[in-house]
């Protein structure tokens, strides 16, 4: 171990001691709502509880700090049925340079759909048809500073647009994971979406006016321009543990634990294990939001596969399944590749 033990400690220490602050609820204060949802299937299944598991390109979106302990290659692709028959699809990719640095990139695309334009006088529709969808692209950069100390970093550009309107931002996200002598158990945390403001522009906002009704002889169409307000980014806070209570030569069981703070809502405990067998097969459960009064989230389901193919790598599947309350269910399926 290259850096003095102490320092880490007094890291650690700084960076833990923020999640034990309360907050209370800020629903609705923040624009890119769809940069809270969860990215692939095994993180989901466990409960979102992944900033110090950290050990797939699911990193990439809960504790960038991670990628540089994953070997060789990796891709991962993802598609989530989401709320309102939305479609949510995150692609994920790293490189491990020399296994001491890595890079990686992803990006989110979650798609309203299609809508027909409707009026007053055509209720039936236009004949015309709208559309919305939400967009992240992100590049991470990750070292391992010591054999059991990693730090990284994201850099991505955020796009919003609803019909012909359009809002982007700039943001950054940190993470660290340290690995502890105790048992190898994990500790990891994360700070996400720490950037520029969104305000939305297009041309529906566009109007024509007549500055004063009351003179004549002047232009009475002066196009405006109606000023829209800017909308912070939500900031999420991620601390996180993670630890093998069981280890054999043909099984393992993991369980995990993250502290949640967002800016826009109250803290909450996600809750995760995953059960794997040779390493090919796995079971996972979890629990989202736990101490969050009236959240519709709540028990998280999942089980995944993975299947070596000399050398075409290792593929993957993994599914999970999220109860939503009233909004029934959430179903998610991913593919990867590591290589």
């Amino acid at each position: 171990m290259n850096m003095n033990r102490k320092t880490v400690t007094i890291i650690m220490m700084l960076i833990f001691t923020p999640a034990l602050g309360y907050g209370q609820a800020k629903v609705g204060t923040t624009a890119a709502a769809f940069l809270g949802i969860s990215s692939t299937p095994r993180a989901t299944s466990m409960g979102g509880a992944f900033a110090a598991v950290a050990n797939d390109v699911s990193t990439l979106y809960y504790n960038p700090g991670g990628l540089s302990r994953l070997p060789g290659s990796n891709l991962i692709f993802s598609h989530t049925g989401w709320l309102v028959d939305t479609d949510l699809n995150w692609v994920g990719f790293s490189i491990n340079l020399d296994g001491t640095n890595a890079i990686g990139a992803s990006i989110t695309h979650l798609d309203y759909g299609d809508e027909r334009v409707t009026t007053v006088d055509q209720p039936e529709g236009t004949g015309a048809t709208w559309s919305a969808g939400d967009f992240a692209a992100a590049f991470t950069y990750a070292r391992n500073l010591t054999d059991l100390f990693s730090i990284g970093g994201s850099v991505k550009y955020i796009q919003q647009k609803i019909y012909n309107e359009t809002g982007s931002a700039f943001a950054m996200d940190i993470g660290l994971l340290f690995t502890t002598q105790f048992n190898d158990m994990k500790l990891g945390m994360s700070i996400s979406n720490f950037g520029t403001d969104i305000k939305f522009s297009g041309k529906d906002l566009l109007s024509r006016v007549d500055l004063d009704e009351e003179t004549i002889g002047h232009n009475e169409n002066i196009v405006s321009n109606l000023k829209t307000e800017d909308w912070p980014l939500p900031l999420f806070f991620r601390v996180g543990l993670a630890m093998d209570v069981l280890r054999s030569a043909n099984s393992r069981l993991t369980v995990a634990a993250d502290a949640f703070r967002p800016s826009d809502n109250t803290e909450i405990v996600n809750l995760g294990t995953e059960f794997a067998f040779n390493e090919m097969v796995f079971l996972r459960a979890g629990y989202k939001s736990l101490f969050r009064e009236d959240s519709e989230e709540g028990l998280t389901f999942g089980a995944g596969l993975n299947y070596r193919m000399g050398t075409a790598g290792a593929w993957g599947l993994d599914y999970a399944f999220m109860d939503f309350g009233v909004f029934e269910s959430i179903h998610m399926f991913s593919l990867k590749v590591n290589l």
